[in-house]
C-alpha cells in the first residue's frame, strides 16, 4: 500500500516532531527522538465523542494521569470516577453503571486487570455479555518496572474469554480511530493501551481501522509479518531495513487479537513461497502467535516456514526498555537479525 497523506484531527495536529521525550521508566515513550508523536490519543478521543454521547463515562484505579483518562475527567468532570487502588471495585462499579445504559470506559493497569480483576471481569462483565470497555496502559514490554507492571501474558488471559473483543492498536493514529470503534461496539473489549505521546506511523499508509479486520500495509515476496500493537511499527521499520539486502517483505497488521480475521490471514499466509513471522509484544504463549498457528494448522495451510518474535515465557527483567526490547528480541534490529537467519 502507498502512503498518503492525512488530514489529522485538531487534537492530533499537535503532533510532536523531533523533540524527544523525557519521563520515568514507567511511562517511557516509544517514540525515537526524530519520531512524530501525538499527546494522549485515547483521552483526547474518549473526550471528543463523550461529547455526543451522554451515556458515556470515565473510570479509573487512581491511574488517570496514567491512562491519559485524566484528559476525559478535564472535559467530563461529572462523568468522572475515582475508584482508588481496588481494581475488583472498578470492574463492579463499571458492571453496575453498564447494567443501568451507562457505557463505561475502565481503565487501569493491565497486568492489574489481566491479574487482579479477572474473575470480576469474567462474571461481572464477560458472562453477561456488558457494554464494558476495559482500556489498559502498559501492555506487553512497555514498562522498565519488572514483573509487576509488564503485563506480558495478558492477550493470553483474555483470549479464553468468552464474549470478549481483545483489541492491540498500534500506534495514536489508530487508537484515535479505535476508540469511536469499540465505543460502537455492543459488549465487552479489553483494548491494550499504548498512553503518553504515541508514536505516528499508519497516517503515512492511508490506513483506516475497522473492528475485526486485518489489513495489508505493504506487500512483499520473500518475507509476510503479521504483526499487532507496537509491532507493526517495527515491523515496517524491518522492513525497510531488510530491503537494503534485497529482501521483499509484507506487513499484515492485525489490530484485532479476538475474533481474529481469518479470512485476510488465510489468504496471505496462504500465498506460496513466504517466511511466516508473528510478530507481537507479548509472551510467544498464547498470544496472536499462537493463534495464528492454530488457525494455520487447523486449516491445512502450510507456508514455506513459520517463526515468532515475541517475549520469552519467562518473567522479565527491569531495566532501560531500549535495552530490555533488544535483549527480548522485540526490537527492530532484533527482528531484522531473526528474520536474517531463518532465511
Amino acid at each position: 500500500m502507498k502512503r498518503s497523506k492525512y488530514t489529522r484531527p485538531a487534537w492530533l495536529s499537535e503532533a510532536n516532531t523531533g523533540e524527544r521525550l523525557t519521563t520515568s521508566a514507567m511511562i517511557a515513550s516509544l517514540a525515537g527522538p526524530d519520531q512524530r508523536t501525538a499527546p494522549a490519543p485515547f483521552g483526547h478521543a474518549l473526550a471528543k465523542l463523550a461529547e455526543e454521547r451522554p451515556e458515556i463515562v470515565g473510570l479509573t484505579a487512581d491511574l488517570g494521569k496514567y491512562t491519559d483518562l485524566h484528559i476525559f475527567a478535564q472535559k467530563h468532570p461529572e462523568r468522572f470516577y475515582q475508584m482508588g487502588m481496588a481494581e475488583q471495585l472498578l470492574i463492579s462499579a463499571a458492571a453496575g453503571m453498564a447494567r443501568e445504559g451507562f457505557q463505561p470506559f475502565a481503565t487501569t493497569y493491565a497486568v492489574f486487570a489481566a491479574r487482579r480483576a479477572y474473575d470480576f471481569i469474567c462474571m461481572a462483565i464477560a458472562e453477561e455479555n456488558l457494554n464494558v470497555k476495559i482500556v489498559c496502559a502498559l501492555p506487553g514490554l512497555t514498562t522498565g518496572y519488572g514483573p509487576s507492571h509488564q503485563a506480558t501474558e495478558d492477550i493470553a488471559i483474555f483470549r479464553g474469554l468468552p464474549n470478549m473483543t481483545i483489541l492491540d492498536p498500534c500506534d495514536a493514529h489508530e487508537i484515535a480511530q479505535a476508540v469511536p470503534a469499540i465505543a460502537d461496539h455492543k459488549g465487552p473489549v479489553y483494548m491494550r493501551l499504548l498512553r503518553g505521546n504515541v508514536p505516528l506511523v499508519l497516517d503515512e499508509y492511508g490506513y483506516t481501522f475497522e473492528l475485526g479486520k486485518a489489513k495489508t500495509i505493504r506487500d512483499g515476496n520473500d518475507v509476510l509479518i503479521i504483526s499487532t500493537g507496537l509491532m507493526t511499527m517495527r515491523a515496517l521499520e524491518a522492513a525497510d531495513a531488510l530491503r537494503d539486502d534485497k529482501i521483499d517483505v509484507s506487513v499484515l497488521h492485525v489490530p484485532t487479537i479476538k475474533p481474529l480475521d481469518t479470512q485476510t490471514i488465510l489468504r496471505e499466509a496462504g500465498k506460496g513461497g513466504r517466511l511466516v513471522v508473528v510478530a507481537e509484544n507479548h509472551t510467544v504463549v498464547g498470544g496472536l502467535g499462537e493463534a495464528v498457528a492454530g488457525l494455520l494448522m487447523r486449516t491445512g495451510t502450510v507456508p514455506k516456514a513459520f517463526r515468532q518474535v515475541g517475549l520469552p515465557d519467562e518473567f522479565l527483567d527491569a531495566g532501560a526498555l531500549p535495552t530490555l526490547h533488544d535483549r527480548y528480541g522485540i526490537s527492530t534490529g532484533a527482528m531484522v537479525r531473526s528474520i536474517r537467519e531463518w532465511l
